[in-house]
């Protein structure tokens, strides 16, 4: 399932770089988050509850920044297992100068779902996956004009 878009921040591309890059700030962005534990500056680890349907999916979910180039673009590889469910995504952001002021991002990921989850189908998962990513940006948009302050 690929999923992408842009979304506009009304805030410096260094500020915005600055969230996209700290596991901390982009912790508090993702959904069901029940725990967070930072390696190093190019891994972390996340525990989450990620609400599906009626109930949620527990998952740990491993993260590693495997390509930069600073305040332009970045690349994570994440995988996620948990019970019932087995996930790899590959997910990236470049960011620019938007037009007017501001930061234009434009960002794309590759999700595969295994196990009974994914048998599901991309028709029940993707207004799933669609509603996640929403939470995620108007999240991070909240941290990015915290970070303004």
């Amino acid at each position: 399932m690929n999923v992408s878009g842009e979304r506009v921040f009304d805030a410096p591309r260094a500020i915005v770089w600055k969230v996209m890059n700290d596991p901390e700030a982009m912790a508090k962005t993702m959904p069901g988050v029940e725990s967070f534990d930072v390696h190093d500056a190019n891994s972390w680890t996340a525990n989450v509850k990620i609400p599906l349907g009626l109930g949620g999916l527990k998952m740990k979910v491993d993260m590693e920044k495997v390509e930069e180039r600073e305040l332009e673009f970045a690349k994570l590889a994440v995988k996620g297992h948990g019970v019932g469910a087995m996930m790899n995504m590959e997910t990236s952001f470049t960011l620019g100068d938007a037009d007017g002021g501001g930061t234009s991002m434009a960002w794309s990921a590759d999700v595969k779902i295994a196990g009974p989850v994914g048998s599901m189908g991309q028709r029940v998962l993707q207004p799933i996956v669609n509603q996640q990513v929403q939470h995620v940006l108007s999240a991070l948009d909240s941290q990015v004009q915290e970070a303004k302050k």
